[in-house]
């Protein structure tokens, strides 16, 4: 008689406790859809200027980051970049746009 209590309790906690995973999966999912804008990088506002550290965003390119900050010379500035077209999100790399050109004139 122990038994098929001690079996009924596992099976009842084994149900609560998929039932929240699933609850919050599809919390999840509903507030991922709701989302409107996707912020990609620094950038969190068409307005926004780079900053001199950049770290790169998924499904940026050089070209992409280039014409959004301004900067056409990135692949010069950084030299640990050795094939344009292998950037991945997370690589860090170095901006100078007009903004913060000053700031690199006065070192």
């Amino acid at each position: 008689m122990g038994s098929s209590r001690g079996d009924s309790t596992s099976w009842y906690c084994a149900i609560v406790l998929l039932g929240i995973i699933l609850l919050g999966s599809i919390r999840e999912s509903t507030v991922a859809e709701g989302e409107s804008s996707e912020v990609r990088g620094n950038q969190f506002g068409d307005n926004k200027v780079c900053d001199e550290i950049y770290v790169v965003g998924e499904g940026e390119t050089l070209h992409t980051i280039s014409e959004k900050c301004g900067d056409p010379f990135i692949v010069e500035r950084n030299p640990h970049i050795h094939d344009p077209d292998d950037v991945f999100p997370g690589l860090v790399i170095r901006i100078i746009t007009p903004t913060n050109t000053r700031k690199f004139l006065k070192r």
